[in-house]
This record gives C-alpha cells, sequence and structure tokens, in this order.
C-alpha cells in the first residue's frame, strides 16, 4: 500500500510542529508555553509576583485560573481581590485554587488547561520537577493556554518550562509631582534560560508599572550592572544630632 492510499484512509496524519516562541522581550511569557518567574532573592516576591500580573493579557477571553501552594500563602500571603481584579482589567472572571502540595498545585494547573474555560493559568508553588512542568507544557501547547510559575529564590534544577526569569525590586524614577515622593514602581527582570533563544540569556531588562496603562514599559532595554545602593536615610535626634540609620 503506498503512502498515498494510507493518507487518503487517514492511517498517516501530519506531524504538527510546536509554535515557533518569540525570539525578543518576553519571550513568549503570558501568551504561550509554560515560563518561570522566580524572585531574585527572599522579600521579593511581591516584585516577581507584580511582573506576572503585567504580563497577563485582559483582552483574551476566558477567566484567570490562580493557583497557590499552601505553604506559600502563609509566607507571602495573598494577593488583594481588588489588586487582582484591577491587574487583571476587571472584566473576566478570575478562579483562585488553595493546594497543599506542588503536585496538587500542578495537578490543578493541568486540570484548568485542558478544561477549555480559563485563558491563562497562574501557580505559586515552592518547587517544580521536569516531568510534571513537560505534562503542563503538552497540555499548553495541545490547548493553546500559557501557564507562568511562581517559584522562590531557592527553586533550581532543570524543568520543561521555556523560560525562566529572575525578578527583584529596583529604585524607582522620581515622583514628577513631589520629588520625596516615591514615583511608580520598577522592576529589574533578569533573563536566567531561553530555551527558543539561548543566545539571550543573562539579558537584565528594567521595566516600570503604569498605572494608568495598567501594562509595564521597558525603561532601559538591555541593563548592564547592578543598580547603585539607596543612600541611608538620616534623621535627627531629640537632642537635635543628626545619625545615620543602619
Amino acid at each position: 500500500m503506498d503512502i498515498a492510499t494510507l493518507k487518503a484512509r487517514g492511517l498517516i496524519r501530519p506531524v504538527t510542529a510546536a509554535p515557533a516562541q518569540p525570539d525578543a522581550f518576553p519571550y513568549g511569557l503570558g501568551v504561550q508555553g509554560v515560563h518561570e518567574v522566580a524572585e531574585t532573592a527572599y522579600g521579593h516576591w511581591a516584585a516577581a509576583t507584580g511582573f506576572v500580573l503585567g504580563m497577563l493579557h485582559p483582552t483574551q477571553k476566558g477567566a484567570c485560573l490562580w493557583i497557590c501552594q499552601t505553604s506559600v500563602s502563609r509566607d507571602a500571603g495573598h494577593i488583594p481581590a481588588a489588586s487582582l481584579q484591577q491587574m487583571t482589567g476587571g472584566r473576566e472572571p478570575r478562579l483562585c485554587i488553595d493546594a497543599r502540595k506542588s503536585a496538587e498545585a500542578l495537578w490543578s494547573a493541568e486540570e484548568g488547561i485542558m478544561s477549555g474555560a480559563v485563558r491563562h493559568v497562574v501557580v505559586e508553588l515552592e518547587e517544580a520537577d521536569f516531568t510534571a512542568t513537560r505534562r503542563l507544557a503538552l497540555a499548553s501547547e495541545k490547548h493553546g493556554v500559557p501557564v507562568t510559575l511562581l517559584l522562590p529564590h531557592s527553586c533550581s534544577g532543570a524543568t520543561a518550562a521555556t523560560t525562566r526569569w529572575r525578578v527583584g525590586t529596583q529604585l524607582s524614577a522620581i515622583n514628577r509631582h513631589d520629588p520625596r515622593a516615591p514615583g511608580q514602581p520598577r522592576y529589574r527582570a533578569v533573563l536566567e534560560r531561553c530555551r527558543s533563544t539561548p543566545a539571550a540569556v543573562g539579558q537584565a531588562f528594567d521595566l516600570e508599572w503604569n498605572d494608568e496603562t495598567l501594562s509595564l514599559h521597558m525603561v532601559s532595554g538591555l541593563a548592564a550592572g547592578s543598580a547603585a545602593p539607596r543612600p541611608a536615610p538620616s534623621f535627627v535626634t531629640r537632642h537635635g544630632h543628626q545619625r545615620r540609620a543602619g
């Protein structure tokens, strides 16, 4: 039996390749595939969360499924419902799930992808292994639902995620209305791993949150080096002497 006959009978199906990943920032984050966002150091969980929220696309139809491992919420807390509503546009439903273990959180993510009812899945968890993330990657590719894993600074090891980002806080710009007040929140996102564009690994991006457009904007494109340390504040004691904190 020749190839044409086999195709006509449906015995041979065309092989579909995985969708090509973008080769520029943010390398598919929030759009397609499985991606990891880890805090740069302990205490930067809020910055990593803000970065993830900034990558969501509220114009897409469907619910946003947010899954949180219990141990993570005990340490970092939960995102206020009002903040999540504002950051995701406030037009689409949000589904929140608490899971006791990492395995349960990842299983919930996979079930959410296959449900066909969500447009994006975010999972806050302590760790993720290659097998579990590979299953998520296959499900994400099949159903077209992007997945973002929010991880602590201690995460390490190989996974099937397309990218891994390390996100921390950055000094804000000067407030144009009050020089003594902080400006818009800024983040530094370092691309630690990128399967689609290995040459991009190591790049650092300075980003600023715009509360009018509810989006992140590039501040300086490719950032080099570390931010200058903020000078320690001084204050006046009750005896009139100036002292420096820290």
